[in-house]
């Protein structure tokens, strides 16, 4: 099975089905910011990582354009991996409390992440269309990773973008509800951006007793 899920992320790195996402991750690896312009950018589409054999699938919105489209790894390089790889490790998850390239020594324990997009889009925003070619790969991914009970969606666009892959019918997306969906259990959490941790709508606190949760599930 982790052959297929190598199958499956080599045909998402070589994707090219947005001409929007496409010219927009370019677009950054040239521009850079400041305190990355010695860094080469990945630029190409993320493929998911972690544990094959998960119970925990942790699905995510997209990439940071100066996070994971820089990295190479979903949820690294930014302040979003640091919230989620201090919360997976202090619940067990991860082996180390951050993600910061792809060759920190991260270790997933139990948890795989993927993501409704693979690519970071333009302000952050997702068009329809571009969820919607993205969503194949999750649901082929859903189909792959047999031992998964409880898929934790970050934000509602991750949140209805699984239950779309998953053909679970429309559920109500707020942080903390739990749904019994396509045989098993969907938790929903406020993704770790600033503008949830820095406003405090997702504080510390909420954050970790998510993945607490998530544990008890399993």
């Amino acid at each position: 099975m982790p052959d297929y899920l190598q199958l499956l992320n080599d045909s998402i790195i070589n994707c090219k089905r947005c001409p929007r996402l496409a010219e927009y991750i370019a677009k950054v690896s040239q521009t850079k910011v400041r305190r990355f312009k010695d860094d080469e950018y990945w630029a190409k589409p993320l493929p998911s990582f972690g544990d094959p054999n998960a119970r925990l699938l942790v699905v995510g919105l997209a990439p940071a354009a100066h996070g994971g489209n820089r990295t190479g790894r979903m949820f690294t390089g930014d302040s979003s991996g640091d919230w989620l790889a201090k919360a997976m490790f202090k619940t067990g998850f991860a082996s180390v409390p951050y993600s910061r390239a792809k060759d920190d020594g991260l270790v997933l324990h139990d948890a795989y992440i993927t993501a409704a997009a693979r690519c970071a889009p333009p302000s952050n925003k997702l068009l329809p269309s571009e969820i919607a070619s993205c969503s194949e790969y999750l649901a082929a991914e859903l189909e792959l990773l047999s031992n998964v009970k409880v898929v934790l969606a970050l934000g509602r666009v991750a949140f209805d973008a699984y239950c779309k892959a998953a053909k679970t019918g429309r559920q109500e997306f707020g942080h903390g509800k739990i749904y019994n969906a396509a045989g098993k259990s969907l938790l929903a959490s406020y993704h770790p951006s600033r503008q949830n941790t820095n406003t405090g709508r997702l504080t510390w606190q909420m954050w970790v007793d998510v993945f607490r949760t998530a544990k008890k599930m399993l």
